[in-house]
C-alpha cells in the first residue's frame, strides 16, 4: 500500500511541476555564432537553447572548429575517426581523431542530452552543440521544407536526467533549420568555427544572486555549508536570497473537494502546499510535509534576519546547524532540535513562529502568504529543476560548488567596480585562505586581457602564470624527489587524468612532470604531441629557439622570470 501510495503522491507532483514549467524555458544568457564560414556570420547571432548541466566559462567563450560526429553519440565507443569535415590519414590508413581542442555537433535523439554530452566529453570536446531534428511546429517555414508530418508543439528543454553531475563542459541545442546549415556545411568538407559564449548581466556595482533549494535538497547541503563567509567577504556589494521550492498542491490535485489532503502526507494545509518525501516512504521516517514545515520556517529567518543586509548571517548559522543536529529521520520534525539551532544561530524562536502563524501557518485549509510569493516567483523565473543558483537573473549550471558560485557573482559586477575580495581571491589558488585572510599567496590566471576566462581558436586555456615563479629546476628536482616510481601510473592520457581524476592543470602538470622522472622521455613525448601540434598550440608566443629548447625537454633559464612563465604555459597549453 505505501509503495502504491507513494507512486501515485509522486505522479500528481510531477505533473505539477511540468505544468508549472511547460511554457517557462530557462531565459538563455549565452550566445551562439559563426566565425566562419563568413556566409553564416549572423550580427544577432543563432537561436538555441542552454543545457541544465554541465559548466560553462561565465563571463567567458570558447571558439574552436566544429566537428559534426555523424552520430547521436549514444554509444559510450565514441569513433573519433569518422565525421566530418574529413581529415587526412595517418600512417595505418585511418582518418586522423578529431584534433583537439574542438566543439562537437551531434544528432539529437536515441537517448538522453546528458550521455551524448557525457560521451562527447570522454573524447576531448571543449563544448557540444545538438543537432535538432525536428522542426518547431511554430516555425512554418522549417515545417514546409523539410516536408515533415509530425512537429514539436513545445521547445526543447536541455534537462539533466539526474545523472549529470559528472558533466564539466558546457552544450547548447540548435533548431534544426539552423543545424542543418552547419551540418551541411560540414559534410561539404568545409571548416566552421562556432563560438560559445556566456555573459551575465552586469546592471551596476551589486550583484543579485538567489538559489533555489529545499530543506531535503542533497546536491546544495555542501554549498550551504560553507558559503557564509563568502557571503559576509561580499558585504553589501552583493544581496543573495534563498528561496524554496514548493510544489503547488492545488494544480497537483493533491485538494480534495472536501478540502482534505489527497496527498496523504506529502502536503499542508490540507493538501495546498506539497514536497516529495526524502525518503520515499509515506508512512515512516521524514514526510513531505516535514519539508515543507521546514521551508517555512527558513523563509521566516530569512525575512527577519537576511532581507535588512542580503548577507543573513544568522540564517546561514542556523542551516549549518540544522544539517549537523536536525538532518536526519529522528530529529528532523522535532521541535527541540530547532531550538537548539535557534540557539546557536541567535535566532529569537518567538518570532520565527510568530512569523509562521502570521504568513497563514500550515494546519488550517487556508492560503499561506509566503508560499504564495515563493511559487509565483519560481513559475516567473522559470525554475525548472533545483537546485537552481541565478547570478543576475541567470541560471548558473553545473555543480553549486561555492568557488564556482564566487566567481559568477564576481563576473557579474559593472566592469572595474568589483569589490577588492573578488579582485584578490578568484583564481586564487588557496581559495579558502585568501577569503578568511583577504589576500592571496598562490594567485592562477586563466583569463584574457579582459580578465575573462577564454579558450581561443587552436588552443586550450592559457594557464600563463603571474608573478614570481619558483626555479623549474627546483620545481622539477622537488617532485622527482617526492616520487615514487614503483606506485605512479603513467599508462593514462591527458584526458583521462582530466574526467576520471578531475585534475586541474596543475595536479595534470604534477603527474607529467613525476612520469618524466621516472622514464626517459620527454615533456613533450608524455604531452603526446609531435611538432607540428606542440606550435600549433603555442598560445604565448614561445619563439622557435624558444620552442627548440622547450621540445628538446631542457628547462628555461632560472634566472629568466619571462621564459619560466612561457615555459609553464607551454606545459599546460592544450591539456583541458
Amino acid at each position: 500500500m505505501t509503495l502504491f501510495r507513494s507512486s501515485v503522491a509522486a505522479t500528481l507532483l510531477l505533473r505539477a511541476a511540468n505544468i508549472a514549467n511547460a511554457d517557462s524555458a530557462d531565459s538563455v544568457s549565452s550566445r551562439l555564432q559563426v566565425h566562419v564560414p563568413q556566409t553564416l556570420f549572423r550580427p544577432e547571432g543563432y537561436d538555441h537553447r542552454e543545457a541544465l548541466f554541465g559548466v560553462p566559462p561565465y563571463g567567458g567563450s570558447i571558439a574552436q572548429s566544429v566537428y559534426y560526429a555523424d552520430s547521436d553519440l549514444c554509444d559510450p565507443t565514441v569513433n573519433t575517426r569518422k565525421g566530418f569535415p574529413i581529415r587526412a590519414k595517418d600512417k595505418s590508413g585511418n582518418m586522423e581523431a578529431w584534433p583537439t581542442p574542438y566543439i562537437l555537433m551531434v544528432d539529437r535523439g536515441g537517448c538522453s542530452f546528458v550521455q551524448k554530452v557525457r560521451n562527447a566529453q570522454k573524447t576531448g570536446a571543449a563544448g557540444v552543440v545538438i543537432a535538432d531534428n525536428t522542426c518547431l511546429c511554430s516555425d512554418k517555414d522549417c515545417v514546409s521544407a523539410n516536408g515533415q508530418d509530425v512537429c514539436q508543439p513545445a521547445e526543447p528543454i536541455m534537462a539533466d536526467d539526474g545523472s549529470g553531475g559528472d558533466i564539466s563542459i558546457p552544450s547548447f541545442l540548435m533548431f534544426k533549420v539552423d543545424a542543418d546549415e552547419i551540418i551541411a556545411e560540414l559534410r561539404a568538407n568545409h571548416m566552421v568555427q562556432i563560438e560559445m559564449q556566456w555573459a551575465l548581466p552586469k546592471p551596476d556595482d551589486r550583484v543579485e544572486y538567489d538559489l533555489w533549494t529545499t530543506p531535503s535538497d542533497p546536491v546544495s547541503k555542501d554549498f550551504q555549508k560553507k558559503f557564509k563567509p563568502i557571503a559576509q567577504a561580499l558585504g553589501d556589494r552583493a544581496y543573495f536570497t534563498p528561496h524554496m521550492y514548493i510544489y503547488d498542491g492545488i494544480k497537483s490535485n493533491c485538494q480534495g473537494y472536501n478540502g482534505e489532503s489527497m496527498c496523504y502526507s506529502l502536503c499542508t494545509n490540507n493538501g495546498r502546499y506539497c514536497a516529495t518525501d526524502p525518503d520515499n516512504d509515506l508512512d515512516h521516517g521524514i514526510s513531505g510535509a516535514d519539508v515543507v514545515k521546514e521551508s517555512l520556517r527558513r523563509i521566516c529567518i530569512w525575512r527577519h534576519y537576511g532581507e535588512p543586509d542580503g548577507v543573513g548571517t544568522e540564517w546561514w548559522d542556523y542551516v549549518a546547524q540544522f544539517m549537523e543536529r536536525c538532518d536526519n529521520t529522528d530529529y528532523f520534525a522535532s521541535d527541540n532540535c530547532v531550538k537548539e539551532c535557534y540557539k546557536h544561530a541567535s535566532i529569537k524562536g518567538d518570532i520565527i513562529e510568530r512569523c509562521i502563524s502570521d504568513s497563514g501557518g500550515l494546519d488550517k485549509d487556508q492560503a499561506n502568504a509566503l508560499f504564495d510569493f515563493e511559487m509565483q516567483a519560481q513559475v516567473k523565473r522559470g525554475v525548472v529543476i533545483f537546485p537552481t543558483l541565478f547570478v543576475n537573473t541567470v541560471a548558473l549550471r553545473g555543480g553549486l560548488s561555492v568557488d564556482s558560485v564566487f566567481t559568477a557573482v564576481c563576473n557579474g559586477y559593472l566592469e572595474g567596480t568589483e569589490p577588492e575580495i573578488c579582485k584578490e581571491c578568484d583564481g586564487c589558488v588557496n581559495f579558502d585562505q585568501c577569503i578568511a585572510e583577504k589576500k592571496c599567496e598562490n594567485k592562477c590566471e586563466n583569463n584574457d586581457d579582459s580578465g575573462k576566462p577564454v579558450i581561443g581558436f587552436g588552443h586550450g586555456h592559457d594557464q600563463s602564470h603571474t608573478g614570481d615563479l619558483p626555479s623549474i629546476h627546483d620545481l622539477i628536482e622537488a617532485e622527482c624527489d617526492a616520487v615514487n616510481c614503483e606506485t605512479l601510473n603513467c599508462n593514462v592520457t591527458i584526458e583521462e587524468l582530466e574526467i576520471q581524476v578531475k585534475a586541474t592543470n596543475e595536479e595534470i602538470l604534477h603527474q607529467i612532470i613525476q612520469c618524466a622522472c621516472c622514464t626517459d622521455v620527454t615533456i613533450v613525448d608524455l604531452l603526446g604531441r609531435d611538432e607540428g601540434a606542440a606550435r600549433k598550440s603555442n598560445p604565448v608566443g614561445i619563439s622557435s629557439e624558444e620552442y627548440s629548447t622547450f621540445t628538446d625537454g631542457e628547462a628555461a633559464p632560472e634566472d629568466d622570470v619571462s621564459s619560466q612563465k612561457k615555459y609553464l604555459s607551454f606545459l599546460v597549453a592544450g591539456l583541458v
